[in-house]
C-alpha cells in the first residue's frame, strides 16, 4: 500500500502530533508500505530527507519556529504544498491521503481529493478540533465552520487521537469517528524501576505556554517542603521569562532545572531517572509526554482534564486536582512525596497501564483503517 502522509509539521518540526505521525509513518514502512510525508519546513527553503525509509519533502511556507505554527504560517503551508502535493498524487500514485491535523492539514487533503479522488482518513488532534482548545481557536472555528464540515464530511474515514477528542470531533460533525491512541513502542521498555534517592525527581515535559500551565506549577510547589523534590523543565515557550522570574521569586534555583528543548535520547534519559510526572495543563488531548512516562513507569500527577483520562486514573497510577487548584495539587503530590509505598505502587500501576498504548497495536488499526478507506474507491479493490 503506498500512504501519503499530509502533515503540516513533522519532526524536528512541531511538538507532540507530528511525532506521532513520524511513529505510523516507521511503523508502516517497517511492515513493508511505502510512505511519502508532505511538510513544512522551517523558513522558505524547500528539503527533502529519508527518515528511517520515509520519504520526506518539506515545503518553503515561511515558518518561523519550529515549536510554534501562526494561523498564517498554517494557510501558507497549504497553499505553497498544494500543488506538490498535486504532482506526487498523479506521478507517485497513493492509495489513500493521510491527513494529520483536520486543520489545516485536512484542507488540503480534501482539496486534492476533489481533484484526484484519492480517499483520505483523517487524524484529529486537540487544537484541530472545536472546543479542543478553546482560548486560542474558539473564533477560528466559527470562522472556518463551513469549510471544517466538509472536509470532514468527504473523508472516507475520521480517527481521533484519544476519547476526549473524540468526543468532540462527532459532537461537532455528527459523523462517526474512530478512537485510536497515540501508541509508543514497548519492545525496548526499561526493567522495572528503582525508586530514587531523596529528593524525589519530578519532571516537566512540554511547551512553556499558556495551555500547559507552567507558571502555575511553580507556584504551587512553593507550597511544599523544598527539601522534598527536585523539578526538571524539559522545554520552552512563550512563558519562559515568566516561568524564570517565578523560579526566582520562591528562591528555587537549587529546586529548578531549565533543560530546555531536548533531542527524543535525552528526553528518555530523564525520563528514566525521574519518579513523577507533572502536568497542571489546561487542556490536552492524549498528551506523548504522559504516554511515554507511562512506559518508564513514573507516577503521574494532573489537571483533571478529560484529555488525560486514558493515561490516568486517580488513585491508580497517579493523582488528578481540579485545574488551577494549588492547594489540591500540593495535598496530592505531597501524599506521593512522603511515602514509598504509595509512589512504587503507582508506578507500577503505570507500567502496567502503557500496554494499551503498544505500538504494535495502534500500527494494526490504522494499517487497518487506512487500507479500508484505500479499498472505497471505486475500481481500487486490492490496494498493494
Amino acid at each position: 500500500m503506498k500512504v501519503f502522509t499530509l502533515c503540516y509539521e513533522y519532526p524536528p518540526v512541531g511538538g507532540g502530533g507530528g511525532r506521532v505521525a513520524q511513529t505510523v509513518a516507521r511503523e508502516l514502512v517497517r511492515r513493508g508500505h511505502e510512505v511519502r510525508v508532505q511538510t513544512a519546513a522551517l523558513g522558505w527553503k524547500s528539503s527533502e530527507e529519508d527518515d528511517e525509509g520515509v520519504r520526506i519533502f518539506r515545503t518553503a511556507s515561511g515558518r518561523a519556529k519550529a515549536d510554534t505554527c501562526r494561523v498564517h504560517e498554517m494557510g501558507l503551508f497549504c497553499a505553497t504544498s498544494f500543488f506538490s502535493t498535486l504532482r506526487h498524487i498523479r506521478i507517485w500514485k497513493p492509495d489513500v491521503i493521510h491527513a494529520h491535523f483536520a486543520m489545516p492539514t485536512g484542507l488540503l487533503a480534501w482539496a486534492a481529493h476533489k481533484f484526484t479522488r484519492t480517499p483520505y482518513v483523517l487524524t484529529a488532534h486537540l487544537g484541530d478540533v472545536p472546543g479542543g482548545v478553546p482560548e486560542q481557536t474558539s473564533t477560528l472555528f466559527r470562522l472556518v465552520a463551513p469549510i471544517a464540515r466538509r472536509v470532514w464530511v468527504s473523508a472516507a474515514t475520521c480517527t481521533a487521537v484519544s476519547s476526549f477528542v473524540q468526543e468532540l470531533a462527532q459532537r461537532a460533525y455528527g459523523r462517526p469517528v474512530e478512537r485510536i491512541l497515540n501508541g509508543i513502542d514497548l519492545s525496548d521498555a526499561p526493567p522495572p524501576r528503582a525508586l530514587s534517592q531523596a529528593p524525589r525527581r519530578l519532571l516537566f515535559v512540554g511547551r512553556l505556554s499558556v495551555q500547559k500551565n507552567p507558571v502555575f506549577l511553580i507556584e504551587a510547589l512553593a507550597k511544599l517542603p523544598r527539601r522534598d523534590w527536585h523539578l526538571t523543565i524539559v522545554g520552552d515557550g512563550p512563558l519562559l521569562p515568566a516561568v524564570r522570574e517565578s523560579i526566582q521569586t520562591h528562591g528555587f534555583a537549587a529546586n529548578v532545572t531549565l533543560a530546555g528543548w531536548l533531542a527524543a535520547s535525552a528526553v528518555q534519559q530523564k525520563l528514566r531517572s525521574s519518579d513523577i510526572l507533572l502536568m497542571p495543563s489546561l487542556s490536552e488531548g492524549l498528551p506523548v509526554a504522559a504516554i511515554e512516562a507511562l512506559k518508564y513507569g513514573l507516577a503521574i500527577v494532573a489537571s483533571d482534564i478529560p484529555g488525560v483520562r486514558d493515561v490516568l486514573e486517580n488513585g491508580v497510577n497517579g493523582y488528578t486536582f481540579p485545574v488551577g487548584d494549588s492547594a489540591v495539587f500540593a495535598q496530592r503530590l505531597g501524599s506521593l512525596l512522603s511515602s514509598e509505598q504509595t509512589l512504587a505502587t503507582m508506578q507500577q500501576a503505570s507500567l502496567e497501564k502503557a500496554r494499551a498504548f503498544d505500538l504494535a497495536a495502534i500500527t494494526d488499526a490504522y494499517e487497518r483503517t487506512l487500507r479500508l478507506a484505500a479499498m472505497s474507491r471505486a475500481g481500487k479493490d486490492n490496494p498493494r
